[in-house]
């Protein structure tokens, strides 16, 4: 160069290019995340292969379990209706026409009404309850449950040996009267009624 600078020696000075720091920082940012994305998905494979978050699990065991919720209430419990059932009225007692005054209230309320009697001697005044129901096998979850709606108290007795479907109503010293219509035929619809059932219901945390 000409004027008052002049270059001496036989070395030159070099120009160095300028460090490019902002793609140095851009890279190491970019690594970082490539380690953490990296990371994330060997965990996610981790949890692939081992059934499941256990931490997920846990958090479900904090839950409270399941509540009992009623399921759909089943078939209603099928019983004989009042006109599929014949009752023998037996008296056991010392009060005489108490047998018959019974069956017609109970033809009435629509039972079938056989033999009007008194009470066989094994029985005669030997029943101290309101009445002593008894039937065939097979009869206590069928027509001695509906009979037994009309007489509250009463006991309720099976004989296996007993032949045929019909049911005796033997009346014993402590009877008064038979249910009032309406307990009567309110107790029988609950006897009817579905029942429901407990079912377990799963809770949302």
């Amino acid at each position: 160069m000409g004027g008052q600078y002049k270059i001496t020696g036989d070395k030159y000075p070099r120009m160095r290019p300028a460090r490019r720091r902002g793609r140095l920082a851009f890279l190491g940012v970019a690594g970082v995340t490539v380690l953490g994305v990296l990371g994330w998905g060997t965990l996610q494979l981790v949890d692939v292969f081992t059934g499941g978050d256990k931490a997920s699990a846990a958090g479900a065991a904090g839950c409270a379990g399941p509540s009992p919720k009623a399921s759909a209430a089943p078939a209603a419990v099928k019983l004989p209706k009042p006109g599929q059932v014949t009752v023998n009225v037996l008296n056991a007692t010392t009060r005489g026409g108490l047998a018959q005054k019974t069956a017609d209230e109970l033809k009435k309320r629509g039972f079938r009404v056989g033999e009007v009697s008194n009470a066989p001697e094994q029985y005669d005044k030997k029943v101290d309850g309101a009445g002593l129901l008894l039937g065939p096998a097979g009869s206590q979850k069928g027509a001695l449950t509906v009979l037994g709606t009309q007489l509250g108290g009463a006991e309720q007795r099976v004989d296996a040996a007993r032949k045929g479907a019909e049911v005796d109503l033997i009346i014993g010293n402590a009877f008064k009267a038979l249910a009032k219509p309406a307990d009567a035929d309110a107790a029988l619809t609950r006897l009817s009624a579905p029942r429901q059932t407990p079912a377990a219901e799963k809770k949302s945390c």
